[in-house]
């Protein structure tokens, strides 16, 4: 083979000019390779399931990388009102309630029509389709099993289970101002005393002398919740069934009850956040998520109840939790999100002072 320095000028030049070609080439690649979507949503077994099993398939076909923001609704939405003027995060996933908060904020962007979006239930389409639902739930009554056996106690049929004397220093609690289940549940409670969502005061004078003592902890989201169930510290909380299902595939001794007063329905819905870096990008997201195969798959490998009803229940535990969810939503209640919003920082603010003080 000949040297370069012993080639004619010519074919030198050419050589060169096919390396340097061949080498711009593989920085355009790579530089291609480098684009990230940020997504903010909840972490531990919701992260898991979207990074591994959703997220992959849209990443290969996009040349992206799609990284989480973990963090409750409220934490990611505080992330996107600090950086409204420049986001650091291209799309989120919000509780239904924050997310709500989030619309009003002009935080989010209208969606994209696509065939997707057509496909959802028309309940998971949020006013204007500035966001859309992605996963479907309730909140209830998660109960420790194991307990409940050892003790000989009835599985929970009401809310005001939690107030029964039995479950004293065993009752776990939501943090009214940061968690969406703590919220649910103490609006339960003040309907059940004779309040509505716009008027919680029968609820909070009527705490202290009812849940309030039973109550062990309130604690700012449900993560530490599993820990407390297999040391045998909670007895009862306010959940839902798929993190019930998520509990459950971990080995924890825990069941959900539905109360007969109903559970509250609660959708997990998304939004492109308005003036991201990527807005192609980030709506090419959001729309793939809203897809029968993205859902299917936060099915399968998740316990995520898809807002896409043409998404394929792939084995008979799929198939029976699809089956579930539908006897559930038979008495499931929706609450007044745009009154809640309305009066949530006063609430949150009087929870905090005379219950969790």
């Amino acid at each position: 083979m000949k040297k370069i320095s012993s080639m004619p000028c010519k074919a030198r030049r050419s050589l060169l000019s096919l390396a340097v070609a061949a080498v711009a080439l593989s920085a355009g690649a790579a530089h291609a390779q480098t684009k990230t979507i940020y997504i903010g949503m909840n972490g531990g077994s919701m992260e898991k399931t979207w990074t591994e099993h959703v997220f992959p398939a849209f990443e290969k076909a996009n040349n992206v990388k799609v990284v989480v923001v973990p963090g409750g609704s409220a934490d990611i939405l505080a992330k996107a009102q600090a950086a409204k003027d420049k986001p650091q995060m291209h799309v989120m996933f919000l509780d239904d309630g924050v997310m709500a908060r989030a619309i009003g904020m002009g935080l989010c962007e209208k969606m994209k029509p696509s065939p997707a979006l057509n496909e959802v239930y028309p309940t998971a389409r949020f006013k204007g389709d500035m966001a859309t639902g992605v996963t479907m739930g309730m909140t209830g009554l998660a109960y420790n099993k194991k307990m409940f056996a050892e003790k000989g106690w009835a599985p929970p049929t009401s809310w005001m289970d939690l107030a029964d004397p039995k479950f004293k220093g065993k009752v776990v609690f939501q943090s009214l101002s940061s968690s969406t289940f703590g919220l649910h549940g103490f609006l339960m409670f003040n309907r059940i005393k004779g309040g509505t969502d716009k008027n919680v005061e029968p609820g909070f004078a009527a705490w202290k002398g009812s849940v309030g003592p039973n109550v062990l902890e309130y604690i700012p989201s449900s993560a530490k919740l599993s820990e407390m169930i297999q040391t045998g510290e909670a007895a009862i909380a306010p959940l839902t069934p798929t993190s019930v299902a998520t509990l459950q595939e971990k080995g924890i001794s825990v069941e959900y009850a539905q109360p007969k007063e109903g559970s509250v329905v609660l959708m997990v819905g998304e939004c492109v956040i308005a003036n991201n870096s990527e807005p192609v990008l980030a709506h090419k997201l959001a729309e793939y998520l809203l897809t029968a195969e993205a859902q299917s798959a936060g099915l399968q490998h998740g316990n995520q109840i898809p807002s896409n009803p043409k998404a394929p229940a792939v084995g008979d535990d799929a198939k029976l939790k699809l089956k579930q969810f539908g006897e559930y939503m038979k008495t499931a209640v929706v609450v007044d999100w745009d009154a809640i919003n309305e009066n949530r920082p006063a609430w949150n603010a009087r929870w905090n002072r005379i219950i969790e003080r």
